[in-house]
């Protein structure tokens, strides 16, 4: 779904920026044509700042995704969840960030959460970054403690890791 909604942005590089800004960070679209994060309104110029572009470049943005039937409900709906990897350590949190061979490949998570499941550890999050939105996609998994050495090693000698960042 996310390289047909970059698709339909293709004819213009500064409005591929925009949403892509807006897919990475979850915001969404008002019936005003506004840019919201959980339902708070979000300043064009804001937005503009960060993706270095022009505010009415974003606002063109947010009314093509309006205009855009295929894409409009997703933009409508989308909703941030917070990201505890940034405030782990305060909350005595573990973070396991896993870089994979090939992002495609089925059976990551699943392979993953086996060997932390198996070291009896509680997950407390687990979130993916999207293969078609990053240039490197990873697997971030915040565990409560911090995990014995022989869980990294364990992680290390799954088929589809590439490497590992503790």
């Amino acid at each position: 779904m996310w390289a047909a909604i970059l698709r339909e942005f293709s004819d213009s590089p500064s409005q591929t920026i925009v949403v892509r800004y807006m897919l990475e960070n979850g915001f969404g679209v008002n019936e005003k044509g506004r840019i919201t994060c959980n339902g708070i309104e979000v300043p064009a110029t804001h937005i503009g700042k960060m993706t270095n572009t022009d505010r009415r470049v974003v606002d063109a943005t947010s009314k093509r995704i309006l205009s855009l039937p295929s894409i409009r409900d997703i933009f409508l709906n989308l909703r941030v969840t917070p990201d505890l990897s940034k405030v782990a350590e305060h909350m005595n949190l573990s973070v396991i960030t896993i870089y994979p061979k090939d992002a495609g490949q089925k059976g990551i998570v699943g392979a993953a959460v086996e060997v932390l499941t198996k070291n009896d550890l509680s997950i407390r999050q687990i979130f993916v970054t999207d293969s078609q939105l990053s240039e490197d996609p990873k697997l971030v998994i915040i565990v409560e403690n911090s995990p014995p050495s022989s869980v990294y090693e364990d992680l290390k000698k799954l088929p589809q890791i590439r490497q590992i960042v503790i």
